[in-house]
Protein backbone atom coordinates (compact mmCIF):
# COMPACT_ATOMS: atom_id res chain seq x y z
CA UNK A 1 0.00 0.00 0.00
CA UNK A 2 1.19 3.53 -0.79
CA UNK A 3 1.41 5.96 2.07
CA UNK A 4 1.44 9.71 1.68
CA UNK A 5 4.97 11.15 1.35
CA UNK A 6 5.99 13.89 3.73
CA UNK A 7 7.04 17.45 2.86
CA UNK A 8 7.07 17.11 -0.89
CA UNK A 9 4.82 19.82 -2.24
CA UNK A 10 6.91 23.00 -2.21
CA UNK A 11 7.39 24.13 -5.78
CA UNK A 12 10.10 26.70 -6.06
CA UNK A 13 13.83 26.02 -6.34
CA UNK A 14 16.67 26.91 -4.07
CA UNK A 15 18.18 30.38 -4.08
CA UNK A 16 21.44 29.23 -5.66
CA UNK A 17 19.52 27.63 -8.50
CA UNK A 18 18.53 31.04 -9.80
CA UNK A 19 21.77 31.25 -11.78
CA UNK A 20 20.40 28.75 -14.29
CA UNK A 21 17.36 29.62 -16.36
CA UNK A 22 15.12 27.45 -18.48
CA UNK A 23 16.49 29.22 -21.54
CA UNK A 24 20.04 28.28 -20.60
CA UNK A 25 18.96 24.74 -19.78
CA UNK A 26 17.51 24.51 -23.27
CA UNK A 27 21.08 24.33 -24.55
CA UNK A 28 22.11 21.68 -22.04
CA UNK A 29 22.09 18.11 -23.28
CA UNK A 30 21.27 15.10 -21.17
CA UNK A 31 24.90 14.02 -21.58
CA UNK A 32 26.07 16.48 -18.90
CA UNK A 33 22.95 16.36 -16.74
CA UNK A 34 23.05 14.99 -13.20
CA UNK A 35 19.51 13.68 -12.90
CA UNK A 36 18.28 13.21 -16.48
CA UNK A 37 19.27 10.70 -19.14
CA UNK A 38 18.04 9.85 -22.62
CA UNK A 39 17.81 6.20 -23.60
CA UNK A 40 16.96 4.78 -27.02
CA UNK A 41 15.55 1.30 -26.49
CA UNK A 42 14.32 0.99 -30.08
CA UNK A 43 14.76 2.80 -33.37
CA UNK A 44 12.69 5.96 -33.41
CA UNK A 45 11.83 5.95 -29.68
CA UNK A 46 13.53 7.97 -26.96
CA UNK A 47 13.03 7.52 -23.23
CA UNK A 48 13.50 10.71 -21.24
CA UNK A 49 14.31 9.35 -17.81
CA UNK A 50 14.87 11.23 -14.58
CA UNK A 51 16.20 9.94 -11.28
CA UNK A 52 16.65 12.00 -8.13
CA UNK A 53 16.49 9.43 -5.33
CA UNK A 54 14.76 8.52 -3.21
CA UNK A 55 11.44 9.91 -4.47
CA UNK A 56 12.27 12.03 -7.54
CA UNK A 57 11.36 15.34 -5.94
CA UNK A 58 11.59 17.99 -8.66
CA UNK A 59 13.85 20.92 -7.86
CA UNK A 60 14.99 23.69 -10.20
CA UNK A 61 17.99 21.76 -11.46
CA UNK A 62 15.95 18.69 -12.36
CA UNK A 63 13.23 20.78 -14.03
CA UNK A 64 15.79 22.64 -16.13
CA UNK A 65 17.64 19.44 -17.03
CA UNK A 66 14.37 17.94 -18.25
CA UNK A 67 13.70 21.04 -20.34
CA UNK A 68 17.17 20.94 -21.87
CA UNK A 69 16.97 17.26 -22.75
CA UNK A 70 13.47 17.73 -24.18
CA UNK A 71 14.66 20.57 -26.39
CA UNK A 72 17.45 18.41 -27.79
CA UNK A 73 15.00 15.58 -28.49
CA UNK A 74 12.67 17.98 -30.23
CA UNK A 75 15.44 18.87 -32.66
CA UNK A 76 16.26 15.22 -33.41
CA UNK A 77 14.41 14.16 -36.56
CA UNK A 78 15.25 10.50 -35.95
CA UNK A 79 12.96 10.40 -32.90
CA UNK A 80 9.32 9.60 -33.66
CA UNK A 81 7.97 9.43 -30.08
CA UNK A 82 9.14 10.14 -26.55
CA UNK A 83 8.46 8.25 -23.31
CA UNK A 84 9.05 10.11 -20.04
CA UNK A 85 9.71 7.86 -17.07
CA UNK A 86 10.86 8.12 -13.47
CA UNK A 87 11.44 4.61 -12.19
CA UNK A 88 9.55 1.47 -11.22
CA UNK A 89 8.70 2.76 -7.74
CA UNK A 90 7.79 6.41 -8.22
CA UNK A 91 7.32 8.88 -11.05
CA UNK A 92 7.72 11.89 -8.76
CA UNK A 93 6.57 12.56 -5.21
CA UNK A 94 6.30 16.24 -6.07
CA UNK A 95 8.04 19.53 -5.47
CA UNK A 96 11.11 20.05 -3.33
CA UNK A 97 9.60 21.96 -0.42
CA UNK A 98 12.97 22.47 1.26
CA UNK A 99 14.08 24.63 -1.67
CA UNK A 100 10.88 26.65 -1.61
CA UNK A 101 11.45 27.44 2.06
CA UNK A 102 14.72 29.20 1.20
CA UNK A 103 13.37 31.46 -1.55
CA UNK A 104 12.73 35.16 -1.12
CA UNK A 105 9.77 36.75 -2.88
CA UNK A 106 12.16 38.51 -5.26
CA UNK A 107 13.81 35.22 -6.21
CA UNK A 108 10.43 33.57 -6.69
CA UNK A 109 9.27 36.38 -8.97
CA UNK A 110 12.47 36.24 -10.99
CA UNK A 111 12.32 32.53 -11.71
CA UNK A 112 8.61 31.69 -11.73
CA UNK A 113 8.40 31.95 -15.51
CA UNK A 114 11.43 29.73 -16.04
CA UNK A 115 10.11 27.03 -13.72
CA UNK A 116 6.66 27.16 -15.31
CA UNK A 117 8.20 26.88 -18.78
CA UNK A 118 10.49 24.01 -17.79
CA UNK A 119 7.62 21.94 -16.42
CA UNK A 120 5.76 22.45 -19.70
CA UNK A 121 8.63 21.04 -21.77
CA UNK A 122 6.79 17.91 -22.95
CA UNK A 123 4.00 19.94 -24.52
CA UNK A 124 6.52 21.75 -26.71
CA UNK A 125 7.99 18.57 -28.16
CA UNK A 126 6.96 18.04 -31.80
CA UNK A 127 6.81 14.27 -31.25
CA UNK A 128 3.95 12.43 -29.53
CA UNK A 129 4.80 11.94 -25.86
CA UNK A 130 3.66 9.48 -23.21
CA UNK A 131 4.25 9.61 -19.47
CA UNK A 132 4.80 6.17 -17.91
CA UNK A 133 3.75 6.63 -14.29
CA UNK A 134 4.37 4.38 -11.30
CA UNK A 135 3.82 4.97 -7.59
CA UNK A 136 3.32 8.66 -6.83
CA UNK A 137 2.74 11.40 -9.39
CA UNK A 138 2.29 14.55 -7.34
CA UNK A 139 2.80 18.28 -7.60
CA UNK A 140 5.46 19.21 -10.13
CA UNK A 141 5.56 15.57 -11.24
CA UNK A 142 1.91 15.69 -12.29
CA UNK A 143 2.42 19.12 -13.85
CA UNK A 144 5.18 17.61 -15.98
CA UNK A 145 3.00 14.63 -16.93
CA UNK A 146 0.09 16.89 -17.87
CA UNK A 147 2.21 18.17 -20.75
CA UNK A 148 2.41 14.68 -22.26
CA UNK A 149 -0.04 13.57 -24.94
CA UNK A 150 -0.86 10.39 -23.03
CA UNK A 151 -0.56 9.22 -19.44
CA UNK A 152 -0.29 5.52 -18.61
CA UNK A 153 -0.36 4.62 -14.92
CA UNK A 154 0.00 1.57 -12.75
CA UNK A 155 -3.03 0.47 -10.76
CA UNK A 156 -1.24 1.47 -7.54
CA UNK A 157 -0.68 5.12 -8.46
CA UNK A 158 -1.69 8.20 -6.47
CA UNK A 159 -1.95 11.49 -8.35
CA UNK A 160 -2.53 15.01 -7.08
CA UNK A 161 -1.55 18.67 -6.96
CA UNK A 162 -1.09 19.22 -3.21
CA UNK A 163 0.81 22.54 -3.39
CA UNK A 164 -2.17 24.37 -1.87
CA UNK A 165 -1.41 22.59 1.42
CA UNK A 166 1.93 24.41 1.51
CA UNK A 167 0.40 27.79 0.75
CA UNK A 168 1.37 27.61 -2.93
CA UNK A 169 -0.25 26.68 -6.23
CA UNK A 170 0.78 24.57 -9.25
CA UNK A 171 2.01 27.20 -11.76
CA UNK A 172 2.27 24.82 -14.70
CA UNK A 173 -0.70 22.64 -13.82
CA UNK A 174 -3.88 24.67 -13.37
CA UNK A 175 -4.52 25.59 -17.00
CA UNK A 176 -3.66 22.17 -18.42
CA UNK A 177 -5.65 20.33 -15.77
CA UNK A 178 -8.68 22.52 -16.40
CA UNK A 179 -8.52 21.90 -20.16
CA UNK A 180 -8.12 18.16 -19.59
CA UNK A 181 -10.80 17.39 -17.01
CA UNK A 182 -12.90 20.57 -16.93
CA UNK A 183 -12.83 23.56 -14.58
CA UNK A 184 -15.06 22.10 -11.86
CA UNK A 185 -13.06 18.90 -11.40
CA UNK A 186 -9.78 20.80 -11.70
CA UNK A 187 -10.82 23.26 -8.99
CA UNK A 188 -11.70 20.38 -6.69
CA UNK A 189 -8.24 18.83 -7.06
CA UNK A 190 -6.33 22.12 -6.83
CA UNK A 191 -8.33 23.70 -3.99
CA UNK A 192 -8.31 20.59 -1.79
CA UNK A 193 -4.89 19.24 -2.76
CA UNK A 194 -6.33 15.75 -2.41
CA UNK A 195 -4.95 12.62 -4.05
CA UNK A 196 -6.85 10.47 -6.52
CA UNK A 197 -6.36 6.78 -7.22
CA UNK A 198 -6.34 5.05 -10.61
CA UNK A 199 -10.10 4.47 -10.86
CA UNK A 200 -11.03 8.08 -10.19
CA UNK A 201 -8.17 9.36 -12.35
CA UNK A 202 -9.43 7.29 -15.28
CA UNK A 203 -13.04 8.37 -14.72
CA UNK A 204 -12.00 12.02 -14.67
CA UNK A 205 -10.01 11.64 -17.89
CA UNK A 206 -6.83 12.55 -16.04
CA UNK A 207 -5.14 9.38 -17.31
CA UNK A 208 -5.62 7.37 -20.48
CA UNK A 209 -4.68 3.82 -19.53
CA UNK A 210 -4.37 1.84 -16.30
CA UNK A 211 -2.20 -1.28 -16.26
CA UNK A 212 -0.41 -3.48 -13.76
CA UNK A 213 2.53 -1.62 -12.18
CA UNK A 214 5.09 -3.88 -13.86
CA UNK A 215 3.56 -3.18 -17.28
CA UNK A 216 3.65 0.63 -17.23
CA UNK A 217 6.91 1.06 -19.14
CA UNK A 218 6.12 -1.65 -21.70
CA UNK A 219 2.66 -0.19 -22.30
CA UNK A 220 4.23 3.20 -22.97
CA UNK A 221 6.65 1.67 -25.46
CA UNK A 222 3.78 -0.08 -27.24
CA UNK A 223 1.98 3.22 -27.65
CA UNK A 224 5.13 4.99 -28.86
CA UNK A 225 5.83 2.35 -31.52
CA UNK A 226 2.75 3.26 -33.53
CA UNK A 227 4.39 6.55 -34.55
CA UNK A 228 7.69 5.14 -35.82
CA UNK A 229 7.75 5.69 -39.56
CA UNK A 230 4.63 7.82 -39.32
CA UNK A 231 3.77 11.28 -40.67
CA UNK A 232 6.22 13.24 -38.49
CA UNK A 233 5.45 16.65 -39.96
CA UNK A 234 1.68 16.29 -39.77
CA UNK A 235 1.90 15.07 -36.17
CA UNK A 236 4.05 18.05 -35.20
CA UNK A 237 1.59 20.39 -36.91
CA UNK A 238 -1.34 18.82 -35.05
CA UNK A 239 0.49 19.27 -31.74
CA UNK A 240 1.04 22.95 -32.48
CA UNK A 241 -2.68 23.37 -33.13
CA UNK A 242 -3.55 21.76 -29.79
CA UNK A 243 -1.05 24.04 -28.02
CA UNK A 244 -2.51 27.14 -29.69
CA UNK A 245 -5.45 27.07 -27.27
CA UNK A 246 -8.14 29.62 -28.17
CA UNK A 247 -6.27 30.41 -31.40
CA UNK A 248 -6.38 26.77 -32.49
CA UNK A 249 -8.83 27.26 -35.36
CA UNK A 250 -6.67 29.93 -36.97
CA UNK A 251 -3.52 27.91 -36.38
CA UNK A 252 -5.14 24.82 -37.91
CA UNK A 253 -5.84 26.69 -41.15
CA UNK A 254 -2.22 27.78 -41.39
CA UNK A 255 -0.79 24.36 -40.55
CA UNK A 256 -3.13 22.56 -42.98
CA UNK A 257 -2.09 24.79 -45.87
CA UNK A 258 1.63 24.53 -45.04
CA UNK A 259 1.49 20.73 -45.14
CA UNK A 260 0.75 20.95 -48.87
CA UNK A 261 4.37 22.04 -49.31
CA UNK A 262 5.69 18.77 -47.84
CA UNK A 263 6.70 15.59 -49.59
CA UNK A 264 4.88 13.62 -46.90
CA UNK A 265 1.55 15.12 -47.93
CA UNK A 266 2.09 13.91 -51.49
CA UNK A 267 3.28 10.50 -50.33
CA UNK A 268 0.44 10.08 -47.88
CA UNK A 269 -2.29 11.19 -50.25
CA UNK A 270 -1.14 8.96 -53.09
CA UNK A 271 -0.76 5.97 -50.78
CA UNK A 272 -4.15 6.54 -49.17
CA UNK A 273 -5.90 6.72 -52.54
CA UNK A 274 -4.11 3.66 -53.90
CA UNK A 275 -3.93 1.34 -50.90
CA UNK A 276 -5.94 2.87 -48.07
CA UNK A 277 -4.75 4.32 -44.75
CA UNK A 278 -1.68 3.05 -42.96
CA UNK A 279 0.39 1.99 -45.95
CA UNK A 280 2.41 5.15 -46.66
CA UNK A 281 6.19 5.19 -46.37
CA UNK A 282 6.70 8.71 -45.07
CA UNK A 283 10.00 10.51 -45.59
CA UNK A 284 9.75 13.16 -42.89
CA UNK A 285 10.17 15.89 -45.51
Amino acid sequence: MITEPAASVGHQPAANAGHQSAANAGHQSAANAEYVSVQRPEAGIAVLRFARPPTNLIDAQLAFELAGAARALGEDESIAAVVVYGDERVFSAGDDLAEAARLTVEQARAMAGDVQSALGCLARLPQPTVAAISGYCLGAGLELALGADRRIIGDNVKLGLPQIRAGLLPPAGIRRLSLLIGPAAAKDLVYTGRFVGPDEAAALGLVDEVVAPDDVYLAALRWARRFVGGPRLALAAAKRVFEAGPHGAERARVEWAELFATADRSIGTRSYLADGPGSADFSGR
